[in-house]
């Protein structure tokens, strides 16, 4: 992957409605002063929930969007004005549209005909875009006649066999069930790296984005609350929202924060970095602990969950309830609704966000 900026977005701004003046109240500011820089050959994904921006993102940099504000580079050029059939890219949908009258290998060279390329150079082009994407054996069957996974690979050769510098995807595996999106997320980051150029995915799976990009942004009401590689942002969230959305974490404040941490702020603790003890088990050498009363115990086949109030803490209200990920395996069969254990995690689980939750606050 080069250090290169293939797209860079410099203070884009999206507003469907009146910008200034009319009704306010039809005003939605679907992205808000966006700047990034994606690198080329990189993976990377733009993640956010419904109503985020994510998707009016991905089409301001396809040309279907034009920005209110803002400039957009595809290779160092200025394109935010030229539209989609003058950009250097090409978009993968959801829905992957493909053409139920014709072949796959028709499918696939569609494009190059309508750009007046030749046969016999259109027909080798898409022949060698089915062999990167596994499909050499389908080239004469039609969509109706393939899997929903193949039909995505033929909408993804379709889209590489005009050799752009980047590919755009939008929700490409939503439509798929959870094994075959799984097996498709390991096809698509395959590839990626078999092809080098620049692939940009938007998605509001989480998982899917830690599993599938190099880095990620996490958008939110069309701002840009965290940008850089999948482990930075999982491991160390910018803020509050970035650690309730990407994963799941026990965020502690206010008079639960005190109880369970002896400080007040707000933090964050990934259930995963949370030990279930035996009452009366030793807690390891440097780790906080809590005693507490298990609430719920989900089995989720490898791993299970366990939610359990803390106790001991006083007149509070709403004692605080901390959610631990064990590895099934590992789980104690004495882990039942009622039963008391003792919670411990090192410091190094608990993440400070009373910084970035004040900023917040301010802000709104």
């Amino acid at each position: 992957m080069s250090s290169v900026a293939q797209i860079e977005l410099i203070g884009v701004r999206k507003v469907f409605g009146s910008e200034f003046g009319g009704d306010l109240r039809n005003r939605v500011v679907a992205v808000d002063h966006a700047d990034l820089a994606i690198a080329d050959g990189e993976l990377f994904a733009i993640l956010g929930p419904s109503g985020s921006g994510k998707t009016t993102l991905l089409r301001m940099i396809a040309g279907f969007e034009q920005p209110t504000a803002g400039t957009i580079k595809l290779g160092g050029r200025d394109v935010t004005a030229l539209p989609p059939a003058r950009r250097d890219t090409n978009t993968v949908f959801q829905q992957y549209a493909l053409f139920p009258h014709m072949t796959v290998a028709q499918n696939v060279e569609y494009g190059l005909r309508v750009r007046g390329v030749g046969k016999p150079e259109r027909r080798q082009r898409a022949a060698e875009a089915l062999e990167m994407v596994r499909l050499t054996g389908q080239a004469g069957r039609k969509p109706a006649e393939l899997s929903g996974g193949q039909q995505q690979r033929v909408a993804l050769a379709r889209a590489l066999v005009g050799r752009p510098r980047v590919l755009l995807l939008d929700e490409p595996l939503g439509a798929l069930d959870l094994k075959l999106r799984e097996q498709m997320q390991v096809e698509l980051k395959a590839i990626q790296r078999e092809v080098g150029i620049t692939f940009v995915i938007v998605t509001h799976d989480q998982d899917e984005a830690l599993t599938l990009c190099d880095r990620l942004v996490v958008l939110n009401e069309g701002r840009i609350e965290q940008l850089g590689p999948a482990r930075e942002v999982y491991e160390n969230p910018a803020n509050r929202f970035v650690a309730d959305f990407v994963g799941t974490s026990n965020v502690l404040d206010g008079d639960s924060a005190h109880a369970v941490l002896g400080r007040r702020g707000t933090f964050a603790i990934r259930p995963e970095r949370v030990a279930v003890l035996e009452p009366d088990a030793p807690v390891p050498a440097g780790q906080h602990s809590v005693r507490a009363e298990v609430a719920e115990v989900v089995y989720a086949g490898p791993v299970t969950r366990v939610a359990a109030t803390v106790t001991g803490v006083g007149t509070l209200a709403a004692p605080p309830r901390l959610t631990a990920t064990l590895l099934s395996a590992e789980a104690s069969t004495a882990l039942t609704h009622g039963a008391p254990v003792v919670l411990a995690w090192p410091d190094s689980a608990v993440r400070d966000l009373t910084e970035q939750s004040n900023d917040l606050e301010e802000e709104s």
